[in-house]
């Protein structure tokens, strides 16, 4: 059963992480394809070429584990791309046209493992040093200038490729992330990602001890502004709500939309009085700025800090109960818990 739940997990880890899943596969790739040869450069006495398959093959195994320890997949990307093209360059230049076979499959290691104009930028480097070292030990590498040409004829060809495949890709799998997380009117991330970052937030709190707080955010008669006005008008409304309240916000605070007119703010490292605080700078901000052919609109806000050893679902509800009584007593006002060891008692601002 611990063997299932290990492996469920590494499959989990391995769907949610994109990039970790392309450098584990490519780094198994190349331990299976490149080890077997490291092996027999020693037998046959060729210990630079067998040296720089070993590099490869250790490098590879620190890199996804550092990425799988820490979750950092940037600098192993970096990291590996660095010591396959340098290791590609030595082989060729050792083993002449017998080495330049590695150059191909080098060319797409990169271009998986780093961003596509750092990975264009490894193969145009890996291509001038072999045409400069050609040029400095005429047949060195290759035969002659003819061979020498199609060889990078080819390389480029399938570097450039490589590199539109890469950009695309990497482009549509942004486009994605973007659809999967955030909300498509207003830009503010989604509920699914909110309930992502709350558990972390929970998490942070019980590990860490870093404080969050939260505020829940509805706009008071916003029905009437649809009604009245039309659906555009209303989403206008909601779009300048949330540029009025990323702008009034620092730039850790975490704004989703988890309703039709309700929104969440995420403030880590915030306490009673920091969350009172950036309740009222909004509050006011929206007052002033947030407008419809109506006139003004306002809101109201709820908020709670998060409570040790609590879910997050209960900081929620907190938080909701505190909107659910602003709208109740009038709206167009701000109620936070007041302490969070006597919760009952309220303060409204």
């Amino acid at each position: 059963m611990a063997l299932y739940m290990q492996i469920s997990h590494i499959l989990k880890r391995l769907r949610k992480d994109f990039q970790l899943s392309i450098i584990t596969l490519m780094g198994v790739l190349g331990i299976i394809a490149i080890a077997p040869y490291a092996i027999y450069r020693f037998s046959i006495g060729n210990a630079i070429v067998g040296g720089a398959d070993s590099i490869v093959v250790l490098s590879t195994i620190v890199a996804v584990h550092y990425a799988w320890r820490t979750g950092d997949t940037v600098k192993p990307g970096i990291f590996l791309c660095f010591i396959l093209s340098s290791t590609c360059t030595l082989i060729a230049i050792n083993l002449g046209i017998n080495g330049l076979f590695w150059i191909y499959p080098m060319i797409l290691f990169n271009f998986f493992m780093v961003s596509p104009t750092k990975a264009l930028i490894a193969t145009a480097s890996v291509l001038s040093i072999l045409v400069a070292y050609q040029r400095l030990h005429p047949q060195g590498i290759f035969e002659s200038d003819y061979q020498m040409m199609s060889f990078l004829v080819t390389s480029l060809m399938a570097g450039m490729v490589s590199f539109i495949f890469a950009y695309r890709t990497n482009d549509q799998r942004i486009q994605l992330q973007l659809l999967a997380s955030q909300d498509p009117l207003t830009g503010a991330s989604n509920r699914r990602c909110m309930n992502d970052e709350l558990n972390i937030a929970a998490a942070n709190l019980r590990r860490h001890g870093i404080s969050y707080g939260v505020l829940v955010m509805d706009l008071d008669h916003f029905k009437k502004i649809n009604d009245n006005h039309g659906h555009h008008v209303g989403d206008q409304v909601l779009i300048d709500f949330v540029n009025i309240i990323k702008a009034a916000s620092r730039k850790e605070d975490r704004l989703f939309r988890f309703g039709g007119e309700e929104f969440l703010l995420l403030l880590p490292n915030t306490k009673k009085h920091g969350l009172q605080s950036a309740a009222r700078h909004l509050h006011q901000q929206v007052s002033l700025n947030l407008k419809s052919p109506s006139g003004a609109v306002t809101v109201s806000i709820g908020g709670a800090i998060q409570r040790p050893d609590e879910r997050w679902q209960e900081m929620l509800q907190r938080a909701d109960e505190r909107l659910y009584l602003a709208k109740s007593t009038g709206r167009n006002c701000i109620v936070i818990e007041d302490d969070v060891k006597t919760p009952e008692r309220l303060s409204i601002i």
